[in-house]
């Protein structure tokens, strides 16, 4: 199998949409792209293409938050949903899409990632519920981690919000 990341562009929001709408139980996360890319949240989609059979192998995205340390607000952003076709599960698939988002992001120079999920999986790249620890968050608790971007540097000062784009309070949770 070669897969190969790219950002998305137009043409991909069809093959977008129908893997999450096939990954996910319900339509949840498929609405919560479209209603980020609508609202202007959407920072960075990048998708794998599985280059021999020329499917969508997976996607991930990355959006808008604000977030303040400090009374200063600092590039901060949310990682969901992350998705990976049935037939590329357990190939490495996700991980390489989410290492490519972190470095792209990094490169780009935010400050945090943060992400709503499982510690056990999240915490290969570096995702800490101790660094979301003290964040307003209505998502925070055991699966709200986060992880510094600029070389493990995280700003000084008093963690303060940690609030997503509004698009994620249509999942159930508040924005």
């Amino acid at each position: 199998m070669s897969i190969a990341i790219r950002a998305a562009t137009g043409g991909d929001v069809a093959a977008i949409d129908a893997l999450l709408r096939s990954a996910f139980p319900d339509a949840g996360e498929a609405q919560l792209v479209q209603r980020l890319c609508m609202d202007g949240d959407m920072v960075l989609t990048l998708i794998a293409d599985d280059e021999d059979d020329g499917g969508l192998a997976g996607m991930v995205a990355f959006s808008r938050m604000t977030v303040d340390i400090g009374g200063k607000a600092i590039a901060a952003v949310a990682l969901a949903p992350l998705a990976t076709d049935a037939s590329h599960r357990g190939q490495g698939v996700a991980e390489a899409l989410v290492r490519a988002g972190i470095a792209h992001l990094a490169d780009a120079g935010a400050m945090l990632c943060f992400v709503l999920g499982d510690p056990d999986y999240y915490s290969r790249f570096g995702f800490s519920i101790d660094w979301a620890s003290g964040f307003a968050s209505p998502y925070a608790g055991e699966y709200f981690m986060a992880l510094p971007l600029q070389g493990g540097a995280m700003p000084c000062g008093v963690r303060g919000q940690a609030i997503h784009a509004a698009a994620f309070a249509q999942l159930g949770g508040e924005a």
